[in-house]
């Protein structure tokens, strides 16, 4: 995620942000632009001060805005929601405080995945526009009547994502890491696996030298994969460390694609961020010059992966050691063994492939 500024006074501001902290001027977010813009009103409506559209368009916020769970833009004549909200299908039920909590951290991250999704120039297309091949998302809770169309359990199914509300509460979420023996459970995180598994249908399925070389790398998808979930957790690999990026990742070639593709959306955001905050790392000590590095480079543009993970690898080593003297879990707790590194950039070149098509 990149830094961003209001251009009205200068003053940084976060992705989420709907109102500057200093000069007080309405934030909005302008998904064709990829920018927070400072707002200014004008007749109903609103002109972004960060748009150079000529003529200057005019600007609506997402019908979601109301919920405090969106502050993204629409343009006038278009949808009344947003290219993100666009997606959703069922959302939780807003007459009870808690699952509107709930909601509102459920729509923060699914915000920030369709923002890298769009920075990968990947298709995003809503199954309102095209029911067999588009994305849409349910989120469910426990606690409400589950509607006969949805699933009630976290999971994709043919561009269905369904993400349990109750993630979006911390406690809850805490609990379900400890009793599933996670070392990392996060909202982003499940959006990030999830869209793995659609968009491996996107890219890969149809594709015999992607689908060959996927085989050759993540094994034979053509497993079963009821057999092998049921396998997993009766007998959970104990070998996972030297191939996979988690234990998970371990139970089928299509769960060990989501779980790369999602740490690989984990390294690009993350970079992305240090790289536009100018980060740089000069420790003190020759025998620590491996730590060395200026985070410089935009890892959605950048065709080398290698240089990717040189300037990431440092950069979780001090952040890790931040938060444990602060007493919190490591930020990032794997180990990018050399067979994730490799299927790492099996992901970065198809990715480059399909933006150079």
């Amino acid at each position: 995620m990149k830094i961003f500024s209001c251009q009205q006074c200068g003053q940084t501001v976060l992705f989420e942000n709907t109102h500057c902290e200093q000069c007080s001027s309405s934030l909005g977010f302008l998904p064709d632009q990829l920018v927070i813009s400072a707002l200014k009103s004008v007749d109903n409506a609103w002109y972004a001060m960060a748009d150079k559209s000529i003529p200057a368009k005019r600007w609506y916020y997402c019908e979601n805005h109301q919920h405090q769970v969106c502050n993204w833009m629409v343009e006038e004549g278009g949808s009344t929601f947003c290219v993100a909200c666009e997606l959703n299908r069922h959302i939780p039920n807003l007459g009870k405080i808690e699952e509107r909590q709930a909601w509102q951290q459920l729509e923060f991250a699914k915000h920030r995945l369709v923002y890298s999704i769009l920075r990968l120039g990947l298709p995003l297309i809503s199954k309102k526009a095209e029911p067999e091949d588009g994305l849409s998302f349910d989120f469910i809770s426990e606690n409400n009547q589950v509607p006969e169309d949805a699933s009630a359990m976290t999971g994709h199914a043919a561009g269905q994502v369904t993400i349990n509300a109750a993630e979006g509460n911390s406690v809850d979420r805490e609990q379900m890491r400890e009793d599933m023996n996670e070392s990392y459970r996060t909202v982003i995180g499940h959006f990030r696996h999830e869209i793995g598994h659609y968009y491996w249908d996107q890219l890969i399925a149809d594709n015999e030298q992607y689908l060959a070389d996927f085989r050759a790398l993540f094994g034979d998808d053509r497993e079963s994969y009821a057999e092998a979930l049921e396998t997993h957790y009766k007998t959970p690999n104990p070998d996972w460390q030297q191939s996979f990026v988690s234990v998970y990742a371990s139970s089928h070639p299509w769960e060990d694609w989501a779980e790369t593709w999602a740490h690989y959306l984990h390294i690009v955001d993350t970079l992305e961020t240090a790289s536009d905050l100018g980060l740089s790392l000069q420790p003190i000590g020759s025998n620590r010059q491996n730590l060395a590095v200026m985070v410089n480079i935009d890892p959605f543009r950048h065709d080398n992966f290698d240089d990717i993970l040189a300037q990431y690898v440092p950069l979780t080593f001090a952040v890790n050691n931040l938060n444990r003297g602060m007493g919190q879990p490591d930020l990032y707790p794997f180990i990018l063994v050399p067979a994730v590194r490799e299927k790492l950039v099996f992901i970065h070149r198809l990715l480059k492939d399909y933006k150079e098509k």
